[in-house]
């Protein structure tokens, strides 16, 4: 059996510093302050490395970063926010080397626990050697670290046993020490002539992923959004208030003095001519909690959107009218059939967010109650903070949203679906809403998978309640199978 053992940062990981990935650890796991005060120790953190005084700076950046926090959070953060980060910051000629051998071995010099799960899960590793971080009996990191088996060099030598590795990967600055035990070193820059397909190729794509922050905190990144945060505080109260007092055709002109952007495609529908007939339903993508609002200005009329969970802070704050669902089928039904009787009406039927190019599974709800559907691809693009959250307080969300510097959002009409692409042509449901989903995957250029809400929470949280994945096999195999398109 082939194996490699891999340095991760600066030789699968491009950035040889890890010092951003603390940054998430600290806004994330313990907020606004630690997260200051991290970066206003990193010049002290540079000058250790500089004058070569060893793991000393890194040290004293995993002791700022993490004491006093409940190792349960650090656990969470590393599950639900640290994977899309590492996935960006990947090199990909070195995944193509790690790729192709049988046994995989991933050597990190940052706590295991933070890297653990995604080198496992997309890089597909074996196993991680890594320092273990000191937590007290009531679950509190101290601050300090540990080597379970003395040096890294140690630590390999116990797994490989009596196997030689095939090869070994790492940089030549920082020569890591179980690279002698490997037949054969290899450096960066890596070249590969692999010509298979690159799906076939790529680590494992991080789905759903969560957190605040959009960009990797660098240091010089870090310290743009904390000089930002009070102007965007201050914008996103002015964008919200502004909002809420004047008229929904208006707010095209104000939004634009405040650096928002909305671009339009397509042809929106007219507005009924009566309410006799009834109104259409626009089955958009869910991108953010923003969705039915946006719609609305666009279409220049404050437009009834149903909601599954969203906080009364939010609904509060609307400044359109909002219909409270129960999860229950059959009340739900009633609920937005009585809406649709009275006007148009704004679904979500993938029922939460995604960050990524990706849609979820579609409720086949909506197709049941109506043949008049117009789908509506929806999509953002924001700089400093995400708009959604899974862990944190979602009545935030359209706070953060606005506290963006230029929020952008694209709104693509398509048309109406055809008679003969309804259930009143004898089509099911099923039928008619995985083929709203595939035509609005196609216009954004995303993937359809068949990951639901609670796969995105079970993900995100670990444990949904239902059901357990305990292996890393398991949950490769779940993932894969929910990128199958419905081609049926």
């Amino acid at each position: 059996m082939k194996s490699v053992v891999s340095e991760l940062e600066g030789t699968l990981l491009k950035d040889p510093d890890p010092f951003s990935y603390f940054m998430l650890v600290a806004f994330e796991a313990s907020g606004l302050i630690r997260f200051a005060l991290l970066l206003l120790l990193w010049p002290v953190v540079r000058l250790l490395d500089v004058f070569g005084m060893g793991d000393a700076g890194l040290k004293l950046t995993i002791f700022m970063a993490v004491a006093g926090v409940r190792v349960s959070e650090i656990e969470s953060v590393a599950r639900a926010v640290l994977p899309k980060f590492y996935m960006d910051d990947i090199d990909m000629e070195a995944w193509r080397v790690f790729s192709s051998y049988d046994k995989r071995v991933v050597v990190t010099k940052t706590p295991r626990v933070m890297v653990e799960r995604f080198v496992k899960e997309h890089l597909r590793a074996d196993e991680v050697v890594g320092s273990e971080l000191v937590v007290n009996r009531f679950g509190f990191a101290t601050g300090f670290v540990r080597e379970e088996f003395g040096s890294t060099h140690d630590h390999v030598a116990v797994l490989i046993k009596d196997q030689q590795p095939t090869i070994g990967l790492g940089r030549r600055t920082s020569n890591p020490s179980f690279l002698s035990l490997c037949k054969e070193q290899c450096h960066p820059p890596f070249i590969t002539n692999l010509k298979h397909d690159q799906q076939l190729i790529r680590p494992l794509p991080v789905i759903f992923h969560d957190g605040r922050l959009v960009k990797r905190p660098t240091p010089s990144t870090a310290l743009l959004i904390l000089l930002w945060i009070p102007f965007g505080i201050l914008l996103a109260t002015i964008r919200i208030i502004v909002g809420l007092i004047v008229p929904m055709w208006v707010i095209p002109y104000t939004s634009r003095l405040f650096g928002d952007q909305v671009i339009v495609k397509g042809k929106p529908p007219p507005p009924p001519a009566s309410s006799s007939n009834g109104g259409v339903l626009f089955v958009c993508t869910h991108r953010t909690l923003m969705d039915p609002v946006v719609l609305s200005v666009v279409l220049g009329r404050r437009v009834p959107a149903v909601t599954y969970s969203i906080s009364r802070l939010s609904e509060i704050l609307s400044p359109i009218p909002t219909v409270r669902l129960t999860r229950i089928r059959h009340v739900d039904a009633e609920k937005i059939q009585s809406e649709l009787a009275k006007g148009d009406l704004v679904a979500c039927p993938e029922g939460t967010t995604c960050r990524e190019p990706f849609l979820l599974r579609f409720s086949a709800l909506f197709a049941e109650l109506t043949d008049r559907i117009v789908p509506v691809a929806m999509n953002y693009r924001v700089g400093f903070f995400h708009a959604t959250t899974a862990r944190g307080w979602k009545a935030l969300d359209p706070i953060f949203y606005f506290m963006n510097p230029r929020p952008v959002y694209e709104v693509t009409f398509l048309n109406q679906l055809p008679a003969e692409a309804t259930c009143s042509a004898g089509k099911s449901a099923h039928d008619v809403a995985n083929y709203v989903q595939r035509i609005l995957a196609a216009t954004l250029g995303f993937e359809c998978t068949n990951f639901t809400r609670k796969d995105k929470y079970r993900i995100l949280a670990g444990n949904d309640g239902t059901v357990s994945y305990t292996s890393c096999s398991d949950r490769v195999e779940m993932v894969m199978s929910a990128f199958k398109p419905f081609i049926h």
